[in-house]
């Protein structure tokens, strides 16, 4: 007969923490308003930043 495994039981709060997605390159991007000028470039910028690992990702305009 084969031996019996137990899942391994995480707490109730403590979770994968999201980052299965972002690992696939499915972030989530949220537009982070705390820098909005680039000061060497001289030009506006938009920060996108993941809402699950808080990976970064800028867009100039």
């Amino acid at each position: 007969m084969a031996d019996i495994l137990q899942f391994r039981k995480r707490p109730p709060g403590e979770k994968a923490r999201h980052k299965t997605l972002c690992r696939e390159g499915f972030h989530k991007w949220v537009i982070w308003q705390k820098k909005q000028f680039d000061v060497k470039a001289g030009k506006l910028v938009t920060v996108h930043r993941c809402a699950r690992c808080e990976a970064t990702r800028v867009e100039t305009h």
